[in-house]
């Protein structure tokens, strides 16, 4: 995996902090909190993007693309947290509450899911591979 410099690693860490921190403001009704999770979210992604396999092993690059549906979710639960202060898709009272109130939670969670899956997948995936080059030489 192609590391990130120290600048990018800093955007990393921060946005993953700013996600968690308008998660959990967003559950205590703070009304900045969507926008410090979008601006968290669009961070988190947009590194974890620059991060690039440029190996061969078919497993760790499926992993990627997952890991690459996580940070699309994420970017989505965004979106819909910022929906959800307000109806600005201008839907029916009864189709916003059907389809947007509150789902950022559930696609939250499945991001989460996955990202959590392909992090640790990746880690023991890059850990066999470094283990059988090592027992080549």
């Amino acid at each position: 995996m192609r590391q990130l410099t120290k600048i990018q690693s800093i955007i990393y860490l921060v946005g993953g902090l700013m996600m968690v921190i308008g998660a959990g403001a967003s559950l205590l009704v703070w009304s900045p909190a969507p926008y410090v999770f979008a601006v968290g979210a669009v961070c988190f992604a947009s590194m974890q993007m620059l991060q690039r396999y440029e190996g061969q092993n078919f497993v760790i690059r499926r992993l990627r693309r997952i890991m690459l549906l996580s940070d699309v979710l994420f970017l989505v639960a965004a979106l819909l947290m910022l929906a959800n202060q307000g109806n600005f898709f201008g839907l029916s009272y009864i189709t916003y509450i059907q389809y947007v109130y509150n789902k950022w939670v559930v696609v939250l969670l499945i991001a989460a899911i996955l990202q959590l899956y392909t992090t640790h997948r990746i880690g023991h995936e890059l850990e066999k591979d470094a283990d059988t080059s090592s027992k080549k030489l």
